[in-house]
């Protein structure tokens, strides 16, 4: 079936690689995004006809009214993504995470369909050694992570909605970001060689961006078996320390070096390993793995070589 599907932020890292998919599948979609990094990752949809942009931010009543109106399903993927990006405008952080979430499920009709988009950083710090399931606690410990759960609760109170909680996302976009954890490092190593780890120890899940999209792809198709629930979305065999990803890089590029510096502390404090067997039995299955990701972002990294693609 296909359906008119309205993508808040739709020009940003995820959106960029989302919608040509989206287009692809042969629904129609609409973007409203405000192309804050005077990116223009979405030119090549231009052509086709099942295409429309808005220029606008989605915490804008009069720009996303109309635009819903039209909408079967809506995924609002504007937000500023990250602890630090947070930490630099709560305010923004606060209107945009949470305040353009609330104002769409507020004028969403009740059989249109959303499929959120928040983080599993909200596990905060988890058990050692136990996997956070759905059925965990909460426990976000970043004003990002804290937006982003009280965006999902918003979204979960209505029926028809779906959240997925994505683990850390690696990987090229047209809408590069290289603050990502993955990104980083593998560009560290890449044009460095050499890196120096604070609390290597933490460790967190990860998933390639476009498993991300196949996700978003797989909760349109199986969206009446999936609604009313959430479901992480990540690489079950992915549950690393940042220590662990380094080895994994070096893999790849022998003549990286990294060290756990003795001092100082991550302002990012998660620690957490996670299962997603729960969208796993499902039928989602990724089918980038971590090593892809490292293959494919040292090819990109030949390309790029500067820091504006970052989020701060």
């Amino acid at each position: 079936m296909k359906y008119d599907i309205l993508v808040t932020g739709g020009a940003g890292y995820l959106g960029s690689v989302l919608v040509p998919e989206l287009l692809s599948q042969g629904h129609k979609v609409t973007v409203l995004d405000n192309f804050m990094y005077s990116q223009s990752s979405l030119a090549e949809c231009c052509r086709n006809k099942a295409f429309s942009v808005v220029r606008g931010d989605a915490r804008d009543a009069a720009k996303l009214k109309p635009l819903l109106k039209k909408a079967d399903i809506i995924i609002p993927l504007a937000a500023l993504v990250g602890a630090p990006l947070c930490d630099n405008d709560s305010m923004a952080a606060k209107t945009t995470n949470f305040g353009a979430v609330k104002l769409i499920t507020d004028n969403a009709s009740a059989d249109q369909r959303i499929i959120y988009p928040t983080t599993n950083s909200g596990y905060g710090i988890g058990a050692r050694d136990k996997f956070c399931t759905e059925k965990t606690a909460l426990n976000p410990i970043s004003l990002y992570g804290v937006v982003k759960v009280d965006a999902e609760k918003t979204v979960m109170r209505r029926a028809n909605s779906v959240s997925l909680r994505l683990a850390t996302v690696f990987g090229m976009s047209s809408r590069m970001r290289l603050d990502l954890l993955v990104n980083d490092f593998v560009y560290r190593a890449v044009n460095d060689r050499f890196i120096v780890v604070f609390e290597g120890h933490f460790k967190r899940n990860y998933i390639h961006i476009l498993d991300v999209s196949k996700a978003f792809l797989h909760a349109v198709r199986n969206f009446e078996k999936m609604r009313g629930q959430s479901y992480n979305v990540g690489l079950s065999d992915a549950n690393l320390s940042k220590i662990e990803l380094c080895e994994k890089i070096r893999k790849h590029l022998p003549k990286f070096v990294f060290l756990e510096s003795p001092v100082g502390e991550d302002v990012d404090k998660r620690d957490y390993i996670v299962s997603n067997e729960k969208i796993e039995k499902t039928g989602f299955k990724p089918g980038q793995s971590l090593d892809d990701g490292i293959e494919e972002l040292m090819k990109g990294y030949r390309i790029i070589r500067n820091s504006k693609y970052g989020n701060i």
